[in-house]
């Protein structure tokens, strides 16, 4: 039997208080590794580092660009994996677009990206990751989700021109459907099991997606060194599902 596949390795999850980057976290801590996460929010932050046994956190905006120079400053001399979850997407039909909130979701989910990379090259060791999350919501067009569908059919290219630019360290990126988060929770409120009921009849995997798949997934692209460059869909089958549904 295998011992822990990141034993003596240290993982930075940006974004990691709640959701998914926690959840990451959590997966990283259970396979043996050190933790470093990082949040917007001081209390949230403290309570989670202090549930995971995190080697340490920083409170700070990940798009501060200034913010984010010192944070690599203070890092350890060599990181093995960084995963990026800070941020989303924004929605707006065009005759409602605040173009001063259209320039900040670019700057997010663009060029922090970008920033974020630039940083790791010599403090990210050869064959380590760096992994940002997407999603599969606006890949299919809508009214409201234009810059959305812009930003999600971007990212697998920036991804695979980093993957050339900064190797051998490697880049992924995860792109998810639906998952059970607080911040789902948040955003749908009274609407949320209904829609948790939807997935749960129309997915192929009968189940809703938690965020413990995503960072199952997470967790394999830091282990499995042949996997850089790419995409990861970790939907329950929901662009086939939707596909399918014409």
């Amino acid at each position: 039997m295998s011992g822990p596949q990141l034993s003596g390795q240290t993982v930075v999850v940006i974004g990691g208080s709640a959701g998914i980057g926690f959840e990451t976290a959590r997966s990283a801590r259970a396979e043996g590794a050190d933790a470093i996460i990082t949040g917007r929010n001081p209390e949230k932050l403290e309570r989670a580092a202090r549930e995971l046994g995190a080697l340490s956190s920083a409170a700070f905006d990940a798009t501060d660009s200034d913010a984010l120079e010192r944070f690599f400053a203070d890092l350890p001399d060599s990181i093995d994996h960084i995963m990026l979850t800070a941020g989303g997407p924004y929605y707006a039909p065009l005759a409602e677009l605040d173009f001063a909130a259209a320039l900040r979701s670019l700057d997010n989910e663009l060029l922090l990206p970008l920033r974020l990379a630039r940083h790791s090259v010599g403090r990210v060791r050869p064959g380590g990751t760096l992994i940002f999350v997407g999603g599969t919501g606006a890949r299919h067009p809508s009214p409201g989700l234009a810059l959305a569908s812009a930003v999600t059919l971007a990212l697998p290219a920036l991804v695979a021109g980093l993957a050339l630019e900064v190797a051998p360290i490697r880049v992924n990126l995860v792109a998810p459907g639906f998952v059970d988060t607080p911040l789902s929770a948040s955003i749908l409120g009274d609407d949320l099991e209904a829609r948790r009921e939807q997935l749960r009849t129309t997915l192929p995997i009968r189940r809703v997606v938690g965020p413990e798949d995503v960072a199952a997934l997470a967790v394999h692209l830091m282990t499995n060194t042949a996997l850089t460059g790419a995409t990861y869909d970790v939907d329950g089958g929901q662009q086939i599902a939707t596909a399918a549904w014409g």
